[in-house]
């Protein structure tokens, strides 16, 4: 029996079938390389879908975990302490917002800012308004009531009743959005770039305009920043390329670098919505996850890596049209913002996914057809040119 079936033949009898996994046992990771257990090596371009955004085990991280764990760990969020400050301090410090919620996911997080829309509304604004609009192709997590925002089938299939109070509308169709809000209208929330959709950014335009309609109607604006903020896309948070202001947005996965934490940050004046004993969580910004990601902003700051973002992002979706332009039949389009880059495909994908893997690349793929690439911010160029050559050699021989 291979490694491979030996640790799917385990998976499959102690833990509930729950993941399509790839065809890999992960042993150790090392910046943007990791290594499975028979000793092969692969270029990670996904980087824990978004999550290990300075790579794996960075070595000043995997030092403040260790001198944090002989510290303090947990001690809930009864207790002031000192760590979870200064992350707050320094994560609001990238945008406009007043208040920070920390907790473990993003699906939390938009959890999080749903009650926040609804309770600012009905205990503020004294509006009888709750419900929360989403966009089609949109994912905003795995929970019933972030289920019921994202809106696919394929994620509610058996999961019914939905709550109720969601609405999901056509993207990027600003004079429907005007429409559809209504006295029952709490918030929107939006992905900047939608992720699981396929790498779709926004139009320029289209963000505008949602943030001016929210704001003419009264409603709450929630930017969905879970995937594509800290740093991915170029800037801080992918709302900043447009000028706009969300009343409240959402992040996790990059934030802590593999450590489980979520966060919502909100303007003061939202904030009001919430009140002691509205919302809470165990283990959100407990002393060891805050020291990590405090340390992630500070990595990420000092070494410039959102601009690297943006300029890496730029020459390596330059360099997969290259790829593209030799081959039109097999691509469709490359686009992106930053890191964050999907190469759709003119057919089902999943064999060039598979092959792309045999030689030792790590990606997914989406929309069956979309190759999603989210590698880590400082991920060597070298690496990227590496998967191009790699990309045209595979769809070709697939030709």
């Amino acid at each position: 029996m291979s490694t491979v079936d030996n640790f799917k033949e385990r998976t499959e009898s102690l833990l509930f079938s729950t993941y399509g996994r790839y065809p890999i046992a992960v042993k150790q990771g090392l910046g943007s390389r990791i290594h499975d257990y028979d000793g092969k090596e692969y270029i990670d371009l996904l980087a824990g879908i978004a999550v290990t955004g300075i790579g794996h085990c960075h070595p000043e991280i995997t030092e403040t975990l260790t001198a944090q764990a002989g510290k303090l760990v947990h001690v809930s969020n009864l207790f002031y302490q000192q760590e979870q400050l200064e992350l707050a301090q320094s994560l609001l410090g990238t945008a406009h917002f007043g208040k920070a919620f920390f907790c473990n996911s993003g699906a939390e997080a938009n959890e999080a800012a749903f009650k926040l829309a609804r309770r600012y509304q009905q205990r503020v604004q004294n509006r009888d308004a709750y419900e929360i609009i989403s966009f089609e192709g949109c994912f905003h997590g795995r929970t019933l009531a972030t289920v019921a925002a994202t809106g696919q089938e394929r994620f509610q299939d058996g999961f019914a009743p939905m709550p109720e109070g969601f609405k999901q509308i056509a993207w990027g169709d600003a004079a429907l959005l005007e429409a559809s809000i209504s006295p029952r209208t709490a918030a929107v929330i939006l992905e900047m770039v939608q992720g699981e959709g396929g790498i779709r950014a926004v139009s320029k335009e289209f963000a505008q305009s949602v943030a001016r309609i929210c704001k003419d109607r009264g409603v709450l604006f929630i930017a969905d920043e879970v995937q594509a903020g800290m740093g991915r896309t170029g800037a801080w948070w992918a709302f900043q390329h447009f000028g706009i202001e969300p009343d409240i947005m959402t992040t996790a996965k990059a934030l802590a670098n593999g450590l489980p934490m979520g966060a919502m940050l909100g303007t003061n004046e939202v904030a009001r919505g919430f009140v002691t004993g509205s919302h809470a969580t165990t283990f959100g910004a407990g002393a060891l996850v805050s020291a990590a990601a405090r340390k992630v902003l500070e990595i990420i700051t000092r070494d410039k890596l959102v601009e690297r973002a943006g300029s890496l992002g730029a020459w390596a979706m330059d360099r997969f049209r290259q790829v593209a332009q030799k081959l039109p039949h097999s691509i469709r389009e490359v686009r992106g913002m930053g890191l964050m880059i999907g190469i759709e495909l003119t057919f089902p994908g999943k064999k060039v996914w598979e092959r792309l893997i045999e030689r030792g690349f790590i990606l997914n793929l989406t929309q069956e057809r979309v190759l999603r690439l989210l590698p880590a911010l400082n991920i060597p160029r070298e690496d990227l040119e590496l998967f191009a050559q790699a990309l045209e050699q595979v769809l070709t021989e697939q030709a």
